[in-house]
């Protein structure tokens, strides 16, 4: 038989913002995630219990992503592109694996909502996240932290003997290894995706995952269920009829519906036009959820399809399938266990009703083929790869080599390790974190038990002690994490990063005034030892300077604040982010009408988070005059 499957490497040349750099400072805050609820009283037992399942209270060790604006210029983006005669994917493996476009061949259809721009927006864990294509989520509750990060990718052999695409990558929030298998058997309408998370560890390990597909927004959206759970952005969740076309359409603000499929029905959700062609989604049991996701016909809501896209190229919608229920859950994986399922992505024709699009995915792609193809594909995923297509990061390497782990099908090469890797290599090898050679903003930090009883018996160094303090501070054990900080600053050549721990302790225990004190020393001390212009210390300036400007003036120390800000490097003082914190500062030394006049002139918070009011809030207390358009974020 000859094999017509081919993956090849390609650019994707788009109007696209830079990433910029990560923010250098620890993310020692608790985690600000909307997608929660504040009483479960009345749910389902297994729900209950599952959005009460360990869900994320840090980001540690993963860094905010917030190095970004919204300059969009045409850039190149490195794709990889797998195909057979009758569809086209397009992967993009340096952004989180995302399928960026999946086209139907002989009709020429785009099956995807694409984004023709590139623009990241605050609506991962950790950040910067972009809309369009298919996403691969999988840590906690939210968009994940890999969502514009590198994933491993090479050509691996596909059960009927042609080429596969796998992406892994080691997810750090869980420290969890997980793979995706994209597999387009010969003559097939469907992209096959396998799917396999693991948990090397011994304890069990709460486990997140919900594949997200924008679609273009005016389309049906129909799934088999009578019954949906809507959580809208008052943080409640409620079990409803699932709504009819017409009202999610005039729904005025974002919402998501999480659809009750009974247990005996077939797993899948399709978005139909007008016309009733489009995509549908279906897989193995074991992805059991099912999803829509609207921005609703408010102001706010059109304001963020804008944000995220391009005004005037139509908005989107989301429809997505994950291991449980809801968003708000997570289950357990046992110690040394795995979880896998198969996906199946593919164009549909059908009448605009449930059943009927269920008989004519049936009569497409038989559930009992879907089974089948999932059987085929599970022996070859310990299949090792052959060809590298793109490399990740060197955290799973570093893993392994700690735990001399055996994972088949996801190698983590040495080769992978890199300088954020070598000083946690060399706490691996002789037991001792080295010292910094040159006075620069902290590296990454290590927070797992296992790194953090390195950390203990180490020699007791100001670097290792402010390492130390940090995965104590993770683990809960605050009043041991500031005892360590405060070892450090005795010995410590670079004061300001341990300041800035203990001022966010101080904040934590509502020492207002303490904190405000150590923010300020700690700027202080960052503007004597900063070097240069560079990346990383114009970063960690405008994150400490930001967080110091926002304590300084919740105690009434505008002064102070207004020290901090004019030592802001000018580029800095121009981002939109602190045009807001700007206009907050002016307001706060009674300049009202300065005030006003930034808001006048206008600004964009490129890294705005979802669902943040603040840009709102501060204009009510500058003018009594409606929020103009370009500032109305509003989710609720």
């Amino acid at each position: 038989m000859v094999i017509v499957t081919t993956i090849r490497r390609d650019v994707l040349t788009l109007p696209a913002a830079e990433l910029g750099p990560d923010n250098p400072l620890p993310p020692l805050r608790p985690l600000d995630e909307l997608h929660r609820i504040e009483d479960r009283d009345g749910l389902p037992r297994e729900m209950a219990r599952q959005i009460g399942y360990e869900p994320l209270r840090s980001l540690l060790p993963v860094h905010v992503r917030d190095g970004y604006e919204r300059v969009r210029e045409p850039r190149a983006i490195d794709t990889l592109v797998i195909e057979n005669d009758r569809l086209r994917a397009t992967v993009l493996p340096g952004l989180g694996g995302r399928i960026a476009s999946l086209l139907h061949k002989p009709t020429g259809r785009e099956l995807l909502y694409r984004n023709p721009v590139f623009q990241p927006a605050d609506f991962a864990l950790n950040g910067a996240w972009f809309s369009g294509g298919i996403e691969w989520n999988i840590g906690a509750t939210g968009h994940t932290t890999l969502a514009c990060a590198p994933l491993h990718a090479a050509r691996v052999t596909a059960p009927d003997g042609g080429e596969m695409l796998r992406l892994w990558e080691w997810e750090r929030l869980r420290d969890l290894p997980f793979q995706v298998d994209l597999w387009l058997p010969e003559d097939s309408d469907f992209l096959y995706v396998g799917v396999r998370v693991r948990n090397p560890h011994e304890r069990p390990v709460p486990t997140y995952w919900w594949s997200n597909i924008a679609v273009p927004e005016e389309r049906r959206v129909l799934a088999p269920a009578e019954e949906a759970w809507q959580f809208g952005y008052d943080r409640m969740l409620r079990r409803m009829p699932v709504p009819s076309y017409e009202e999610v359409r005039q729904h005025p603000y974002p919402a998501d519906y999480f659809y009750e499929v009974p247990a005996p029905r077939r797993r899948w959700i399709a978005a139909l036009d007008d016309d009733g062609t489009g995509l549908v989604q279906t897989s193995t049991d074991v992805l059991r959820g099912r999803k829509l996701f609207i921005w609703g016909a408010g102001r706010g809501g059109r304001r963020w399809q804008e944000w995220l896209t391009e005004p005037g190229t139509g908005g989107y919608c989301e429809i997505q399938a994950g291991l449980a229920r809801t968003q708000l859950e997570h289950v357990r994986l046992e110690g040394e266990g795995e979880v896998a399922w198969l996906e199946a992505y593919g164009p549909l024709s059908s009448p605009p009703a449930a059943d009927e699009v269920e008989a004519r995915l049936e009569a497409v792609l038989p559930r009992a083929d879907v089974e089948a193809a999932y059987a085929r594909w599970k022996p070859c995923a310990d299949t090792e790869p052959g060809e590298i297509l793109a490399t990740g990061s060197g955290w799973g390497a570093l893993e392994v080599l700690r735990a001399d782990w055996k994972l088949p099908g996801t190698p983590f090469d040495a080769a992978t390790l890199g300088e954020e890797q070598e000083p946690w290599l060399r706490l691996l090898r002789v037991g001792a974190l080295p010292e910094p050679r040159r006075v620069r903003p902290p590296g990454e930090t290590l927070v797992a038990p296992h790194w953090r009883d390195m950390l203990e018996t180490a020699p007791a160094t100001p670097h290792t002690e402010y390492h130390l303090g940090i995965a104590q501070w993770h683990a809960g054990d605050r009043a041991q994490a500031v005892r360590s900080w405060e070892r450090a600053l005795a010995l410590a050549p670079s004061v300001w990063p341990l300041l800035r721990c203990l001022a966010v302790a101080d904040r934590e225990i509502d020492n207002h005034e303490r904190a405000a004190d150590r923010y300020a020393e700690a700027f202080d001390d960052l503007c004597r030892e900063r070097r240069d212009a560079g990346e990383r210390w114009t970063a960690a300036t405008a994150a400490l300077g930001r967080e110091a400007i926002e304590t300084l003036l919740a105690v009434r120390r505008t002064g102070e604040a207004r020290a901090v800000w004019e030592r802001l490097h000018p580029a800095t003082r121009a981002r939109g982010r602190f045009r807001l914190i700007e206009a907050g500062l002016l307001l706060a030394e009674g300049r009202r009408d300065e005030a006003r006049a930034v808001y006048d002139e206008g600004f964009e918070v490129a890294d705005l988070r979802e669902g943040a009011e603040t840009v709102g809030r501060l204009w009510e207390r500058i003018s009594d005059e409606p929020l103009p358009a370009r500032y109305d974020f509003r989710m609720r």
